[in-house]
């Protein structure tokens, strides 16, 4: 009998602490870029979650950002 696995589930949904590892930015440019709508959340009770298409759509509008300025 073969054993199967299966790949490890990559996350969804980042709290903030996450996010600001996977984006390499400080806790306080992360809140800013919340407030300012740069970088949609959700929440989920009382916690603020970052979703994964969000930080794709950020990264995303600083590669068009960065393009434009040439």
């Amino acid at each position: 009998m073969s054993a199967t696995t299966t790949p490890p589930l990559e996350p969804v949904l980042f709290k903030v602490a996450d996010a600001t590892r996977v984006l390499s930015l400080s806790r306080s440019v992360v809140y800013e870029l919340i407030r300012s709508g740069r970088l949609r959340t959700v929440n989920e009770g009382r916690a603020r979650l970052i979703t994964r298409s969000a930080i794709n759509e950020y990264v995303a509008l600083l590669e068009r950002e960065a393009g434009e300025n040439k």
